[in-house]
């Protein structure tokens, strides 16, 4: 997909969807560390993409595609403690870990997609095979 910017990329909008969501739900948590740490890593998704995005290789931008997908994962054992915690209901707890697995699974895609299109093309070599 050709993007002129990282507000284009679909997995940016929903990182940004799913941190605002994360906010929203644990907003007046009194588990303050977790809460805190709830906060970071959903915000952290988006935040890895737009400075990979912008930071100039797409060696690099690979790379922080990658922080991001940690964060997708920092996050979702975050939200099974707060599910054990009761801190979370069954069906935000379910859509947060569909969702954070769905944002990994794009992002892997769009790492994998860079990456790919950034290797130069080998030419073929037209060999004769002995009989």
């Amino acid at each position: 997909m050709a993007y002129q910017s990282f507000e284009d990329l679909e997995v940016w909008q929903r990182g940004c969807r799913l941190s605002v969501a994360i906010f929203q739900t644990f907003e007046s948590s009194k588990k303050f560390s977790l809460k805190d740490q709830l906060e970071r890593a959903g915000l952290s998704i988006p935040s890895n993409i737009a400075e990979g995005a912008k930071g100039g290789s797409t060696k690099d931008f690979a790379h922080f595609l990658n922080f991001s997908k940690g964060s997708c994962g920092e996050l979702r054992t975050q939200l099974y403690i707060a599910r054990k915690l009761k801190l979370l209901g069954r069906i935000d707890f379910d859509n947060f870990v569909a969702e954070t697995k769905e944002i990994s699974a794009m992002l892997e895609g769009l790492r994998r997609s860079i990456l790919t299109k950034s290797r130069p093309k080998q030419k073929r070599s037209r060999r004769k095979l002995k009989a």
